[in-house]
C-alpha cells in the first residue's frame, strides 16, 4: 500500500499581490519551501508590482470570515499568520473568531505601508488592531516604524529595540520581534525578539543593493511554517531568521526585478 507523507497546515490571511512578490503569494510560496500545506483568506486584492501598489480592493468581511471558516472545517493548521487587513470591520472578525478556545498559534505581521510608502490600513484600522487582535496573537512582528507606533518609543539603536520589544510584550501580552533591517549604521540586519521570558539578539550581514518588497510576509509566514511543524517560538523565530537571511541572498532577476528565492 503506497504510504502517503502526512504535512502540517498553515493558514495565511493577508492581501493578494499581484506582482508576486508580497502577500498571499509570498506566504505560499514559503509554506511550500518549508514543507507546509499553505491555505488561505484573502483580505483585499491590490494591483501591485516590485514598484508600488497602484490599487487596492478590500474584500467583505463576511467572505474573509466564511474562508476561515472554511479552512478550519476540513483542513485545521497548526498555526496561523495574518498580513494586510487593511480595515477595523476585517481586523474585528479575524478577531472575533480567534477569541474562541483551543485556537492554534496567531502571528501577527502589522501590515501598515508598503515598501513604496503606500498606506496598506486604514488609520481607524490601528486602533482595533491594537485592542482587539494583538491581546490574541502569540507574537508580533513590526518593522521599525510599526514598532515605533505599537511602542511608542524612537526607535534609533539596538538598545531602542529591545525596549521597544519590551514595552509592546507589557502593553499587549504577546511576545514581540522587531525587525532592524531599515536601522540606519548597523553592518548587520539586527532583530529582537522579546517574550517576557527570553530575549534574543539576531543578526546577519546586511547585504546592499537587494529587495525588500516581501520580506515581511515572507519572514512571518516561515514563523508560521515552524510553529506548524512544531518547533517552539523562539526556535521558529530563529530559524525563520535564517531562511529570510538566505532568501534574500539568493535573491533571483525576473523581468528586470530583483525578486526574493523562496524555493531553494
Amino acid at each position: 500500500m503506497l504510504k502517503r507523507a502526512r504535512i502540517p497546515v498553515a493558514l495565511t490571511i493577508a492581501g493578494s499581490d499581484s506582482g508576486g512578490g508580497a502577500g498571499i503569494q509570498a506566504d505560499l510560496k514559503t509554506f511550500a519551501a518549508l514543507r507546509v500545506h499553505g491555505t488561505s483568506a484573502i483580505t483585499c486584492i491590490t494591483a501591485q508590482n516590485p514598484k508600488r501598489v497602484v490599487a487596492i480592493q478590500p474584500c467583505s468581511p463576511r467572505i474573509v470570515r466564511q474562508q476561515i471558516e472554511a479552512v478550519f472545517s476540513e483542513l485545521p493548521p497548526r498555526a496561523v499568520k495574518t498580513g494586510m487587513l487593511f480595515s477595523a470591520s476585517i481586523i474585528r472578525v479575524v478577531a472575533e473568531f480567534f477569541e474562541g478556545t483551543n485556537r492554534p498559534p496567531l502571528i501577527v505581521d502589522p501590515v501598515m505601508v508598503a515598501t513604496s510608502g503606500k498606506q496598506l490600513m486604514k488609520t481607524s484600522a490601528v486602533a482595533v488592531l491594537r485592542s482587539n487582535l494583538l491581546p490574541l496573537a502569540t507574537l508580533v512582528t513590526p518593522n521599525l516604524d510599526e514598532a515605533q507606533i505599537l511602542s511608542g518609543l524612537h526607535i534609533k539603536s539596538p538598545e531602542e529595540m529591545r525596549q521597544a520589544a519590551r514595552r509592546i510584550r507589557e502593553r499587549f501580552g504577546c511576545a514581540a520581534l522587531v525587525k532592524g533591517g531599515h536601522l540606519r549604521g548597523c553592518r548587520d540586519a539586527i532583530d529582537i525578539f522579546y517574550n517576557g521570558q527570553t530575549e534574543l539578539l539576531l543578526k546577519a550581514p546586511f547585504v546592499r543593493g537587494l529587495p525588500t518588497h516581501g520580506t515581511g510576509c515572507t519572514y512571518s509566514a516561515a514563523i508560521a511554517a515552524y510553529l506548524a511543524r512544531g518547533h517552539r517560538l523562539a526556535q521558529a523565530v530563529e530559524l525563520a531568521k535564517r531562511y529570510i537571511t538566505q532568501a534574500i541572498s539568493r535573491s533571483v532577476y525576473i523581468a528586470g526585478h530583483s525578486i526574493l528565492r523562496h524555493l531553494p
